[in-house]
C-alpha cells in the first residue's frame, strides 16, 4: 500500500506552511483521502503535483547573430 502523508508532512515536502496543502485540498487541485475526520494525501499525488507544476526554463536566442 502507498504511503499517505499528513498535511504537515506535505507542507514539509513542498517547503511551505500547512496552509498551502490545505488550500490545494479545498480547491480540489490535489488528490486526497479522508480517513474519518483526517485528511491524508498519497505520496504519488504530491509527486504528480510537483511534476505537473514544474516549469522548464526557456532558452533565449542571442540578440546578435555572428557574421559568417
Amino acid at each position: 500500500m502507498e504511503r499517505l502523508l499528513s498535511v504537515d508532512e506535505v507542507a514539509a515536502v513542498l517547503g511551505t506552511t500547512a496552509r498551502f496543502p490545505r488550500r490545494l485540498i479545498a480547491e480540489r487541485r490535489i488528490t486526497f483521502v479522508k480517513v474519518g475526520r483526517h485528511v491524508r494525501i498519497p505520496e504519488s499525488a504530491v509527486n504528480t503535483f510537483i511534476t505537473t507544476n514544474t516549469v522548464e526554463p526557456v532558452r533565449r536566442r542571442s540578440r546578435y547573430r555572428r557574421a559568417v
